[in-house]
């Protein structure tokens, strides 16, 4: 692509050098820099592209971009005040804006991220269409399942995965968007078609500072579903959250809201649930239908009533929507029970956050059981004030197990002590390593008992120190009740 073009619309001054006619390749890692790249330096948590822009100037890279001065020979330098927002702007130029040729959905919220853009990719799929979906799971394309490092990728990540969806000839693509991604201008350059919000709760205090600053951050995807009504544009609201009322007014575009408690257009009533799945009574502006689905518990009603909304707003007819719905499968590591051959019942779930894990509990509390066995385990060097909440609202459970969930560089007991200052009572056990305390929750475990493992879902992997190790809680109880009740 021509240089200047591919530049044109972001504010920058040439610091030395003059530019390349063309640009060939856009990189952010010195590693995979070619011949005729544009290098952009980022800075990192742990790692600064500035550092890096001679290596990749070594390996070919023509054009340089920096937030700083840089003393380097061989290529083209500017600067610019952001290079995470013009990387942004760039990559979306370099694949000619691959957004605007696709329904791009974005959904955004505390919980429930993960299971409505599930639900809603493998309802595409169920409705005949192609579709890719990015988030914390990974980036699915058509079915087939990449890993990816964050639930909101990098900027240039993200344009590439966009293109490559339209170029396997994805109608649809289904995007999380955390309020990091958003602050941090990873999503510069996508536009997104239609908008979702599930709920704010307390959560990445740590990052935010304040729930006000949090929930601004949020809203963010919908003030930037822009001005031009000519275009088909929506937002999907969660009646149930009060933040929804601020976010309606962030956007000129249409508003459809669903919820189970308060007054919606899309509202469920009667809800069933047993251990295979849900019932519940959609009222919405086509009329009254009964609802069948394989997904458990309450939050889900309201992550299903999301997806339901969201594409009779994209203009699928709802009588195929929820014919869609009573077929697809739950969402991998969201309250999915684990199969196995013993007395007891085995959920995994990914609840990080005082209302996620007040949810799961919720969510089988019309199930036959006899004692519920409750998991929660936190991340370290991570927001510390939820801690002591988690705990509380863990506390409704007959038994808790504290662990830790990603512990880094943070002693185990720091953990534990900070969880343990929220227990109601003394049924507990402090166990600061996550596979012995997955057995050891397992080994508590009485013929009917109930155990939720919360924290890790479908993650197959610990992060201890900055360091990956293999785990998988399902794998784990799988294993441990197969030796406790065999």
């Amino acid at each position: 692509m021509n240089s200047k073009e591919l530049l044109g619309n972001i504010p920058y001054q040439l610091v030395s050098g003059s530019l390349p006619e063309q640009v060939q390749h856009v990189s952010m890692d010195s590693r995979n820099v070619q011949e005729g790249t544009l290098f952009v330096c980022i800075k990192g948590y742990t790692v600064d592209g500035h550092d890096y822009a001679q290596q990749a100037v070594e390996k070919g890279a023509t054009v340089v971009m920096a937030e700083k001065p840089l003393s380097i020979t061989g290529a083209a330098v500017i600067q610019v005040d952001d290079t995470s927002r013009a990387l942004g702007l760039a990559a979306a130029k370099f694949y000619n804006y691959p957004s605007r040729q696709l329904h791009m959905i974005g959904v955004t919220g505390t919980n429930g991220k993960t299971s409505v853009s599930g639900i809603l990719h493998s309802l595409l799929m169920e409705l005949g269409e192609k579709s890719a979906l990015s988030g914390t799971i990974g980036f699915n394309l058509n079915g087939e399942l990449h890993q990816s490092a964050n639930t909101t990728n990098d900027a240039l990540t993200t344009q590439q995965m966009i293109a490559r969806a339209k170029e396997q000839g994805c109608s649809h693509m289904t995007m999380e968007v955390s309020s990091h991604g958003l602050v941090l201008g990873r999503l510069a350059g996508v536009e997104f078609k239609t908008a979702i919000f599930t709920n704010l709760t307390h959560d990445h205090l740590d990052f935010h500072g304040t729930m006000e600053e949090y929930g601004h951050a949020k809203g963010l995807l919908f003030s930037q579903l822009g001005q031009n009504l000519g275009e088909r544009k929506q937002a999907v609201l969660n009646a149930d959250d009060s933040w929804s009322e601020k976010y309606a007014k962030m956007t000129p575009h249409p508003v459809y809201t669903y919820g189970v408690r308060n007054k919606a257009q899309f509202k469920a009533e009667n809800i069933r649930m047993n251990h295979e799945g849900t019932t519940f009574t959609l009222h919405c502006p086509e009329g009254e239908f009964e609802v069948a689905m394989n997904l458990l518990g309450h939050f889900n009603v309201s992550n299903a009533l999301a997806a339901i909304t969201a594409l009779y707003a994209e203009g699928f007819e709802l009588a195929n929507i929820l014919t869609a719905l009573s077929t697809i499968a739950p969402v991998e590591g969201r309250m999915q029970k684990v199969e196995l051959e013993a007395p007891v019942s085995v959920f995994i779930d990914y609840a990080h956050t005082p209302d996620a894990i007040e949810k799961a509990l919720d969510s089988i509390r019309d199930f036959e059981k006899k004692r519920v066995i409750f998991l929660v385990g936190t991340g370290g060097n991570r927001d510390k004030t939820k801690r002591p909440i988690m705990a509380e609202k863990a506390s409704v459970a007959d038994y808790v197990v504290l662990t830790t969930d990603d512990p880094r560089d943070e002693a185990y007991d720091s953990i534990l002590n900070d969880l343990q200052a929220g227990m109601t009572h003394d049924n507990f056990a402090c166990i600061g390593d996550r596979e012995e305390a997955v057995r050891h929750a397992v080994r508590q475990a009485e013929a009917g008992d109930l155990i939720i493992l919360a924290g890790k879902g479908h993650e197959d992997y610990q992060i201890i120190g900055s360091t990956k190790y293999p785990h998988s809680d399902k794998d784990i109880a799988i294993e441990e009740a197969l030796h406790k009740f065999r």
